[in-house]
């Protein structure tokens, strides 16, 4: 076999394996996401939960750049301090090395079954956590998959006469493995990967246990260096964590790198084969950081915030403050096929502006701030000033002389943003002032409602992008999904009030002192999804699937 097939085989496996763990987070993502982040940051204030929630959530998506995104996220928004922060990290990148030795093991046998259910599952039910389970199954099952090409595809490099070459150059030069450790993971944008890649190269004999810990250490560099990248545009609070992350990580890479030129240790201690070796050195790295992390978080995180204030660009005056730029073409009138496509781009932005309005009015239950409320209702104004300027565009739009089409989907999207408007009010005039109750009366929900309103709150989130969605592509099948959807909420609505009303009759404190703010939110989420849900109506009444308020047999 040739060199380039060979070499073509081992990138296409790599490239199938970067997609398996693709999958398995972004189907995680969209099926618990916003519960995972909702139980996610209560922990945080306890340093040792902080650490267990980092690693617990690091093995749900497999990938630690997310869990550190995430709770930069979290320290942007204040909800969460740098040190707390940072711990979670710590302990993300060791979930993301016990997810490493799980898939270490001979796991063939999980291949047809998790694909087999997986694919069942998606092709059989319109239920989006099911669907979404049934992607993060037949993402595992690829994984696994991969994992043996990997190991298949790298058995004629045995004979390669490159190989050896390569690899003793690189075992006598350590300080070039350790940073093409760290370019390759980066470029992977996946530490798992890149350790799964080392581990099934070791347990070929194609590299040997010390070159491979050299390569761990710097594929550790190589993730801290993923997150700071990522979020080189956000503010200066939510970088702390990031760059807090790459200190630690990329100093003790380094000083482990020197231990291990100078002490010579014995690999023994790590396991009897190379593969284990290599993976075992990788967990004890980043259990150490984790440990460490507990002592020198603190000061990681001091130094983080001055490079992050030092990174930031200065404050801009209100005379040099960017001008917001309009899509809204006022030549492209005449043209009407460009012009509904500039408005498109207008409503888009809104889009955009209302899922931030409502993924973070829910966390402000929770951890109210003034500061947070403010910033919220200024989106609301911005949101209010968009939707006034689209409306008189496209009526301007529709002097001219439009096609059926044309006319239709004009309407649409005056439709559309009037319902956007309308989901903003709802988050700023009706669920901010319960937020604003709730904290100037100290009240708290209790754990049961709060799991009940953080559920349905993640179930509308889930139909607003679906919602999004449908008004850009008029997906037939996503248009039909989300007025489903809106018949399933109707009936968690009816579960979360029934169980309201139970602990109100069993006499719970919480739930006495809560009752009106807990009622009002559920109903006032339950608005918000119809609204949204009704911007697939334009779609199945244009192929015939809506009769007045019912869906048609399809």
């Amino acid at each position: 076999m040739s060199g380039i097939v060979v070499l073509l085989n081992l990138a296409g496996a790599v490239a199938l394996l970067l997609w398996a763990t693709r999958m398995v987070r972004t189907g995680v993502e969209r099926a618990y996401g916003d519960v995972l982040r909702n139980r996610l940051a209560p922990a945080l204030k306890n340093p040792l939960l902080a650490v267990l929630g980092g690693a617990l959530l690091a093995i749900a998506l497999q990938s630690a750049t997310a869990v550190s995104l995430l709770v930069a996220s979290f320290s942007g928004a204040g909800v969460v301090g740098g040190t707390a922060g940072l711990l979670a990290v710590l302990g993300a990148d060791l979930g993301s090395a016990l997810v490493v030795k799980l898939l270490s093991f001979d796991l063939s046998i999980l291949v047809p079954l998790t694909i087999l259910a997986g694919t069942t599952m998606f092709l059989s039910t319109e239920r989006r956590a099911w669907r979404q389970f049934g992607r993060i199954l037949v993402g595992v099952g690829l994984l696994i998959m991969s994992l043996r090409l990997i190991g298949e595809a790298s058995e004629p490099l045995r004979e390669s006469r490159l190989l050896p070459v390569v690899v003793n150059y690189l075992s006598g030069d350590p300080a070039t493995a350790f940073l093409l450790a760290a370019i390759m993971t980066w470029l992977f944008h996946s530490s798992v990967a890149a350790i799964l890649l080392i581990a099934t190269l070791a347990a070929r004999n194609l590299v040997p246990a010390e070159l491979g810990i050299v390569l761990v250490l710097g594929a550790n560099l190589g993730a801290g260096a993923i997150a700071v990248l990522l979020s080189r545009g956000a503010v200066p609070a939510a970088r702390v964590v990031p760059i807090g992350n790459l200190l630690m990580r990329g100093i003790g890479a380094v000083l482990a790198l020197t231990a291990l030129q100078l002490g010579a240790p014995d690999l023994t201690w790590f396991g009897t084969s190379p593969a284990t070796q290599v993976v075992h050195a990788h967990i004890a790295f980043n259990a150490l950081l984790a440990l460490s992390g507990f002592a020198l978080a603190p000061l990681a995180a001091r130094a983080a915030e001055r490079l992050a204030n030092l990174s930031a660009p200065p404050a801009q005056s209100p005379e040099s403050a960017p001008v917001e730029l309009s899509a809204l073409d006022e030549a492209a009138l005449d043209t009407p096929g460009q012009a509904l496509a500039n408005a498109t781009r207008e409503v888009v932005r809104i889009c955009e502006t209302v899922e931030i309005m409502l993924s973070e009015v829910i966390e402000l239950y929770r951890h109210p701030s003034q500061a947070r409320i403010d910033r919220l209702s200024a989106l609301d104004d911005r949101v209010d000033r968009w939707h006034a300027a689209i409306k008189l565009y496209l009526a301007r739009v529709t002097a001219r002389t439009l096609s059926e089409a044309e006319a239709l989907r004009c309407q649409e999207l005056i439709g559309a943003c009037i319902k956007l408007e309308q989901v903003g009010d709802i988050i700023v005039r009706n669920m901010l002032v319960h937020v604003q109750k709730k904290m100037d009366r100290k009240l708290e929900f209790t754990d049961d409602g709060w799991r009940e309103l953080t559920a349905f709150h993640a179930s509308v989130l889930g139909n607003a992008r679906l919602a999004f969605n449908v008004l850009i592509s008029r997906d037939r099948e996503t248009a039909l999904q989300l007025v489903q959807e809106k018949d399933r909420l109707r009936d968690r609505e009816k579960l979360s009030t029934q169980g309201h009303f139970e602990r109100l009759r069993d006499g719970t404190a919480k739930s006495v002192e809560t009752s009106s703010i807990h009622l009002d939110t559920i109903r006032d989420l339950k608005q918000i999804n119809s609204l949204l849900a009704s911007i697939a109506y334009p779609v199945l009444e244009e192929q015939g699937l809506l009769r007045g308020s019912r869906l048609r047999a399809s």
